[in-house]
């Protein structure tokens, strides 16, 4: 006998969830998903018919479609449960076309938590499908296949087989690929940072020169006059400081909070989260609103009031920043703040305690400190140097999220005191190029921009990586030469020290496709990758959500001014996307020269393509662009390989400029030579760099096992790596003494890492 209530949810373990919830008088199926949709094949748009979409059962979905026809028809009552935004108000219209109900009176439920008392509520509170929030997403979905559709064969026939572009996507790889450029274009420039450390008794005042001098022989002065100088404390000033805690987790908040404590991709935090919201444990994790409920709130104050003591409570309401806050009206919160510890395994349970940290402490005091400022004077000179203590009074909110940092305490000293100088240093220090993108920070400039809602986040950042524009990357650095003078017991001592510059991890990295594809659409296509455009386009959809303008309005409104660009785009050339510019001829060989975009980006040839005779290839030099480079520069580059001379044992050394800078080859040995110039270096200089970057290999291993498990000396320390996955080592831990089990263990806790799967294409 089948219940009276069908209530069909979008996944299974959402469905058990309710289950529980709700009596024996209701049957809780899942779509397993969307169940519609554009097939993937064709345009499957009217254009002519107000941009008509022609939806499909997906192939994958009819056996569940047919299951859900039959248990409709048997119930009383079907009530629709997707998620409350609009890709689940869209999953709850298509339900109603595919199963033949009336969306005007079939029942709507919405929840952002599954919690008994929510279910129950949403029943006694049913609606009907929201019309304008299906528009919104149809809006969506239409114009993204109305961009790929007609865009996308452009790239295939000007840049390369195979590409797509989106609206979204675009913009984001346009990011990803600028600040890639500004990184490359950015001169560095150096000062020289000043610390001195006086003795005052058994203890040690650290003091730092309130401004960075701008040269050596700056410092090199400065040094000299601090050897002579008296040091007096000029003033001591103390003040009260405080911290408050950051609002509840929004989508995006969340993301890059997880990508910084834990580690985790976007997708896999998204991945996560939903988990724990199926389970009942979180509140809806799409989210771009930091409000929490007045139930939250209070069960917030009860839970501090009652762990922590009354003075460690303060209600907060955060407001929302983003206007257009859409997704759904609370901040991602747990369920219940009583329960400490839920997930189904590590990382979700990692990642609820974070939720949960971050959710308790904007209900809490801020932390209150007290900041000591000792500001020392020299008898020679009129800079002043300063020291800088705090310490924490109240911990406040840090005693659940934040952790708290050791207090800096400073030596008794009085103004006026005479202090003895036990050693000074002048380290050269440089400028900063602007930090390339991880997945959370471009997260968080594209909701500053305004494009894209917390439910395209993950998608958007999969899709480049998955389509080749971008790649998730650790990246090794460069050593660079730092000068430090230093002053003791009256002498000065100069040193040049190395530093690894530009090392980084997990950051997005434009390929040289993400270059001159984003080159292509801003030249043709401005208003695909436009910053300001994209963000109204955003808007657009709100007001479609809002019911204020026609889907197929906002639509026609776009499409009247990009179709004509595409049919514009047939008359640009090949050539022209390739950025061919011809420099001259070779005078020894009479062929041309020019500087193109290649396969593997910017590029020199020497000959036709289509000639019978192969053409020559060869990198640009450093520092020179496609604009920049000169015929006589072209001409010393096809001199590369250069023979150095050999090494000891006989081996032939070569020297090249490659995608990655300049190197020497010894057998299937490469050995990166920055910051010396393949043109010069000789013999004993490539010999040194081999022979330390054999050493530096064979140091590589701590450990190795039989089963393929390694301890390996890392550029950011030792870690565990099995091929697959890489595992930190705890601290306190000898990474040398680790057992085979002990590895096996820190591997399989540790977050898995993302793969990237490069797809072939066929030459022609």
């Amino acid at each position: 006998m089948s219940a009276k209530n069908l209530v069909i949810v979008e996944s299974p373990a959402k469905a058990k969830t309710i289950e529980k919830y709700l009596g024996k008088d209701y049957t809780v199926k899942s779509s397993f998903g969307h169940i519609r949709d554009l097939p993937k094949k064709g345009l499957n748009i009217d254009v002519d018919k107000g941009f008509t979409p022609s939806y499909e059962i997906n192939p994958d979905k009819k056996k569940v479609v047919a299951e859900l026809r039959k248990a409709a028809k048997e119930a009383e009552d079907v009530w629709l449960a997707s998620d409350e935004d609009r890709e689940g108000e869209a999953i709850a219209w298509h339900l109603t076309q595919a199963l033949k109900l009336d969306p005007k009176k079939t029942k709507r439920i919405v929840f952002h938590e599954i919690t008994k008392t929510a279910i129950e509520n949403a029943i006694k509170t049913p609606r009907t499908v929201d019309l304008h929030l299906v528009d919104a997403q149809q809006a969506r979905r239409v114009l993204d296949r109305l961009v790929g559709y007609e865009l996308s064969p452009v790239l295939w026939k000007k840049v390369r087989t195979g590409l797509s572009a989106g609206r979204v996507q675009s913009v984001a790889v346009r990011l990803i690929a600028e600040r890639e450029r500004e990184i490359r274009e950015f001169n560095a420039e150096s000062s020289y940072r000043v610390v001195a450390i006086f003795v005052i008794g058994d203890q040690e005042l650290k003091a730092e020169l309130a401004t960075k001098l701008p040269t050596q022989d700056d410092a090199r002065t400065f040094l000299q006059a601090a050897a002579e100088a008296i040091f007096t404390v000029d003033d001591i000033a103390t003040k009260p400081g405080s911290r408050n805690p950051g609002a509840p987790f929004t989508t995006s908040t969340l993301q890059q909070e997880a990508a910084r404590r834990l580690g985790y991709s976007v997708k896999q935090t998204m991945t996560l989260a939903q988990r724990l919201y199926e389970s009942g444990k979180i509140t809806y994790m799409r989210t771009d609103s930091t409000t929490l409920s007045g139930f939250a709130i209070s069960a917030a104050e009860a839970y501090i009031k009652g762990n922590f003591g009354d003075n460690y409570h303060q209600v907060r309401q955060f407001k929302t920043k983003n206007e257009s806050a859409q997704e759904a009206h609370e901040a991602i919160r747990p369920t219940d703040f009583n329960t400490q510890e839920a997930g189904d395994d590590a990382q979700q349970k990692k990642l609820y305690n974070l939720i949960w940290q971050r959710a308790l402490a904007s209900q809490m005091a801020p932390a209150q400190t007290e900041k000591t400022e000792v500001t020392v004077g020299l008898s020679n000179r009129s800079e002043k140097l300063v020291g800088k203590g705090e310490v924490l009074k109240f911990d406040g909110f840090m005693k659940v999220y934040g952790g708290v940092k050791d207090d800096t305490i400073l030596p008794p000293v009085e103004k006026g005191q005479k202090l003895d100088l036990g050693s000074m240093s002048a380290t050269q220090t440089f400028t900063r190029p602007p930090a390339r993108y991880s997945e959370a920070a471009l997260v968080k400039k594209l909701e500053e921009l305004g494009i894209g809602r917390p439910s395209t986040y993950a998608p958007t950042i999969s899709t480049i990586q998955a389509r080749e524009y971008v790649e998730r990357k650790d990246l090794e650095g460069v050593e660079r030469k730092v000068q430090t003078l230093s002053l003791l017991n009256g002498s000065i001592t100069e040193e040049e020290i190395t530093e690894i510059t530009g090392a980084d991890r997990n950051k997005l990295v434009p390929t040289h496709l993400a270059e001159v594809t984003t080159d292509f659409l801003v030249k043709y296509f401005p208003s695909i990758v436009d910053f300001d455009f994209t963000a109204k386009v955003e808007h657009e959809f709100d007001k479609v959500a809002g019911g204020e303008e026609p889907w197929n309005k906002m639509i026609g409104e776009f499409y009247k001014d990009f179709h004509p660009l595409i049919e514009d785009a047939g008359g640009i050339s090949r050539s022209e996307v390739s950025q061919a510019k011809v420099l001259g001829n070779d005078p020894k060989t009479g062929k041309p020269v020019m500087a193109r975009f290649g396969r593997y980006g910017p590029m020199l040839q020497r000959g036709e393509t289509e000639s019978e005779e192969k053409p020559a290839f060869a990198p640009l030099p450093e520092g020179a662009t496609l604009e920049t480079v000169t015929l006589e520069q072209a001409l010393t580059m096809f001199e590369l390989p250069r023979t150095v001379g050999k090494t000891e044992d006989g081996k032939e050394i070569k020297a090249n400029l490659g995608r990655f800078g300049p190197y020497v080859q010894i057998d299937k040995v490469y050995v990166s030579i920055k910051p010396l110039d393949p043109f010069s270096i000789t013999e004993a200089e490539a010999r040194k760099l081999y022979a330390e970057k054999l050493e530096k290999d064979a140091n590589k291993y701590i450990k190795e096992f039989d089963s393929g498990i390694k301890v390996v000396n890392g550029i950011y320390g030792p870690y565990i790596t099995d091929g697959k996955k890489n595992a930190k080592i705890p601290k306190g831990t000898e990474p040398a003494d680790l057992t085979e089990e002990e590895c096996k263990k820190l591997l399989d806790e540790a977050p898995a890492r993302k793969k990237f799967t490069r797809r072939k294409t066929t030459k022609k």
